[in-house]
């Protein structure tokens, strides 16, 4: 489909190439009367998913229902303008419909949206005008989800999210809404979420954070008391987390082989490791 983008300047009807900045999860369950609800607000978060920094200007994000119409009023909101990094997230909280669930990490920006837990359609739109379909020429991106949704882009709409699930962007962007969302544990994440603290490691002696940085057992071991523990891909995603205490570990037998970045807070001081499991 048509993606609208440019890098470090204004949104133009010109450009036409996959979107940079993209709708990366979103949870539609905040609030509600259901014990097992992780967060009071529903959220949409945003990624940079390109190599480049990137502005978006005049942005507005828009909601329908899942064979509903874009009609504005409470579903259509102005974003502020946005100027996100490679790999850089941006936390929108949107609304609720009750008490019960946790607070999100600070959001970046707030809207009364209220997404539907199980279906709906969102847009990631240059201007208000409501899109009349996945590839209008004002759609950055698009997100159509469940099983009820009549319109998403590629072959089918991308899973149902729940009331302990949201619906996460796999990777990059192919344009099919059906592959490249999966339903997985919510991990909201503001703008300053994944700032890493690679340059902080010096102040902490090395062996007191990670003390294996080649991983071959499945076990990530560590060798102090280490708080917020966050293991995250190279696309910049969370794909585990924890506390551990001195000589820990954290087993990550679940994750693909590769290079990961893991940060943590050891004496109220960040500090992070590039690791490899074999």
């Amino acid at each position: 489909m048509k993606k609208i983008f440019t890098i470090l300047g204004l949104i133009s009807a010109a450009a036409s190439m996959n979107a940079q900045i993209v709708i990366n999860e979103i949870y539609g369950a905040g609030g509600g009367s259901n014990a097992a609800i992780l967060y009071k607000y529903d959220f949409v978060e945003l990624k940079n998913i390109g190599s480049a920094p990137v502005t978006l200007t005049g942005a507005y994000l828009q909601y329908a229902s899942a064979t509903g119409t874009f009609n504005g009023g409470n579903s259509n909101h102005a974003l502020p303008n946005i100027t996100l990094a490679p790999g850089q997230t941006y936390l929108l909280q949107e609304g609720s419909v009750g008490s019960a669930g946790g607070d999100l990490p600070t959001p970046d920006a707030t809207g009364t949206i209220n997404l539907s837990g199980s279906a709906g359609k969102i847009a990631l739109t240059t201007n208000s005008t409501a899109p009349t379909s996945p590839t209008a020429s004002n759609v950055i991106d698009y997100l159509g989800y469940g099983s009820t949704a009549n319109a998403f882009e590629g072959t089918a709409a991308a899973p149902a999210p729940s009331n302990t699930t949201s619906i996460a962007r796999v990777a990059g962007d192919t344009n099919n809404n059906a592959t490249d969302f999966v339903a997985v544990a919510p991990t909201p994440q503001n703008s300053t979420s994944g700032t890493l603290a690679v340059s902080d490691i010096k102040n902490a002696k090395a062996g007191n954070f990670v003390k294996n940085t080649f991983v071959k057992s499945d076990e990530i071991t560590f060798g102090a008391d280490v708080k917020n523990v966050k293991v995250y891909n190279m696309f910049g995603q969370v794909v585990k987390s924890a506390s551990v205490k001195e000589n820990g570990s954290v087993n990550v037998a679940e994750l693909a082989k590769g290079n990961y970045i893991v940060t943590g807070t050891i004496n109220n001081e960040p500090v992070s490791q590039k690791i490899l499991k074999d």
